[in-house]
């Protein structure tokens, strides 16, 4: 067998598992993998300006894609850097590898520049963190990570690679290696069978997409199923655009934050929830008394672990979640259990054209939901969408439409700030193939954008154009939401605003070699909109659209499902 370098074996792994782009930031300790990269060659690789950064970009590259993201970064600090980008990987069941660099192994327990213990650093926040020990290991872990990352529930993988490990030869053949295999969760049959009696003894079900039908790509199957059997379905914030939320059978959102008043409206009148992939996050349960109610729960999900945590459901499955809805699609047929559409889809669809919000303001400071009405009026169904948190992220769940998987991509459980940007050129690059004139959009607060804001000379110097649509309302607004109207009574260090309008974001985007525009009125956002598109495709650089908010505006919110509180008139 021919002897190579290690990291020319690692190259080849990455690449035979669909990696054809990284993001990172070389340093001293990870050269050595930098010198495969640049030798085996047909891995492109962003250089980052933060290693979190990198982080968020193998996420947005990877939830675009399907495919395992990669970050790259050098010891010590490179590594802790990481640290955000892994736990909001975790947290949405990103399968993502950030691999580092460390120092020679000898030297670990010496207290060596920039050596510190990132594997024990990193385990509550990933799948799997392991430091290589041995080089002949090496392919071995990087084959196992990628298995790792993406079975079961997806989530991050940690690898360390001290640098005397990195740099010996190793007896390894590319030409007779494979990816591991990954086995499928199928459901048990007598519960699949449980489920669908249930769901055809109830009067009014519904069906909950989380994240995980996203995921496993199962919303072709849960379109399927719902026709069938004419039963509404609703979403989760993370598996927003399961469903085309034009279609007939979609019944919108519950939730305390990012909900539809219709959405809640159905849910609370539901009589059995069939929740695929979704772990039940306390923004969308709200009060569990009001949730649970007298209706039944069926739980999917292929973590067994999360069956049961939040509360017990009458019926718990661990499947994957294409393939339980395959089963119990099938099971339905070869009954010949379809059925019309009944009166509690009309029903839903009374709730759904009636319980709105209204979106239609002409004031000045514009309100932010007129912000999503153009943006719903102006972009089309193949947009590619990332939010973060904020107020901002809660208007758009209440108000912003989804029509597809992967293209309404939010950082739901983590919400770190400054997501948006890096997650925007991940997913940019991950269309590079499939899809590269596709638009990708950042919706994005004044706060959060100056998280990472450095990470848009990345997108400057590679050419990977976006459009930044920002509310700014010169606070930190769902803070100081929090102190007004969560019994603090208070509106303290919450103000970040100075001079004319705080902050001159169009100067920093014109630093960083980018384009913006600051927009006052609600009937020039269409138009800014439209010259944003053509300045992306122009300068392929991202371009910003800041538009200013009301300052002090509130989003509809509550403790319960059942007493969520309207701030604004409603239609």
């Amino acid at each position: 067998m021919p002897q190579v370098p290690a990291m020319q074996a690692v190259v080849e792994i990455l690449k035979s598992e669909g990696v054809d782009t990284a993001f990172g930031c070389p340093g001293a300790a990870i050269l050595p993998l930098y010198k495969a990269l640049e030798v085996v060659g047909g891995i492109e690789h962003l250089i980052v300006r933060h290693e979190e950064g990198a982080t968020h970009m193998a996420d947005g590259w990877a939830r675009t894609n399907g495919k395992v993201g990669v970050a790259i970064g050098t010891s010590g600090p490179a590594g802790t850097n990481m640290i955000t980008g892994l736990y909001t990987a975790l947290a949405d069941s990103i399968p993502i590898i950030c691999v580092t660099g460390q120092a020679v192994s000898s030297k670990l327990h010496q207290e060596a520049f920039q050596a510190v213990d990132i594997v024990e650093i990193a385990k509550p926040v990933t799948k799997w963190a392991v430091q290589v020990k041995e080089a002949a290991q090496a392919p071995w872990i990087f084959r196992e990570a990628f298995r790792v990352a993406q079975s079961g529930r997806p989530g991050p993988v940690l690898i360390d690679l001290p640098l005397d490990v990195q740099k010996q030869r190793i007896e390894w053949d590319s030409g007779i290696d494979a990816p591991l295999p990954i086995n499928p969760v199928v459901p048990h049959p007598p519960r699949v069978e449980r489920a669908l009696d249930m769901l055809l003894a109830a009067e009014k079900p519904l069906l909950l997409a989380g994240g995980g039908v996203i995921l496993g790509e199962a919303h072709e199957e849960l379109r399927e199923l719902a026709e069938y059997l004419q039963i509404p379905v609703q979403a989760t914030l993370m598996g927003k655009g399961a469903l085309d939320e034009d279609h007939p059978l979609y019944a919108g959102m519950t939730g305390i934050q990012t909900s539809q008043r219709y959405g809640n409206a159905s849910f609370l009148e539901s009589d059995l929830v069939l929740a695929v992939g979704a772990r039940f996050g306390d923004r969308h349960t709200g009060d569990l008394e009001t949730y649970r109610g007298a209706r039944q729960f069926i739980h999917v999900d292929i973590e067994p672990t999360q069956i049961g945590k939040v509360f017990a459901p009458d019926l718990g499955i661990v499947s994957d979640a294409r393939q339980f809805l395959r089963a119990i699609l099938d099971l339905a047929k070869a009954r010949g259990a379809g059925r019309p559409a009944g009166a509690w889809v009309a029903r839903t669809q009374q709730l759904k054209a009636t319980l709105t919000r209204r979106e239609d303001f002409d004031t000045v400071p514009v309100k932010a939901p007129r912000v999503f009405k153009e943006i719903n009026e102006f972009y089309g169904p193949d947009t590619y969408f990332v939010t973060a948190i904020g107020l901002y992220q809660i208007w758009s769940g209440q108000h912003q439409l989804a029509h597809k998987p992967r293209h309404y991509q939010v950082c739901g459980q983590a919400g770190p700030l400054g997501w948006e940007i890096p997650a925007a050129i991940g997913v940019k690059k991950a269309l590079k193939h499939t899809d590269p004139d596709a638009e990708v959009v950042g919706i994005v607060g004044d706060y959060s954008f100056q998280f990472l804001v450095e990470e848009l000379a990345v997108a400057a110097q590679y050419d990977v154009p976006f459009v930044l649509i920002m509310l700014n309302n010169e606070y930190l607004g769902l803070i100081r939401m929090a102190e007004d109207h969560g019994g603090y009574e208070m509106n303290y260090e919450v103000d970040i605003h100075y001079d004319t309008v705080g902050t001159d974001n169009i100067k920093i985007m014109e630093a960083y070699g980018c384009s913006g525009r600051r927009v006052t009125q609600p009937g020039e956002i269409s138009d800014a909109l439209a010259w944003a598109r053509k300045q992306a495709e122009a300068t392929s650089r991202p371009v910003l659209v800041e538009i200013m908010i009301e300052r002090e505006a509130n989003t509809a919110n509550g403790v319960s499902i059942a007493n969520v509180r309207e701030y604004e008139p409603l239609p």
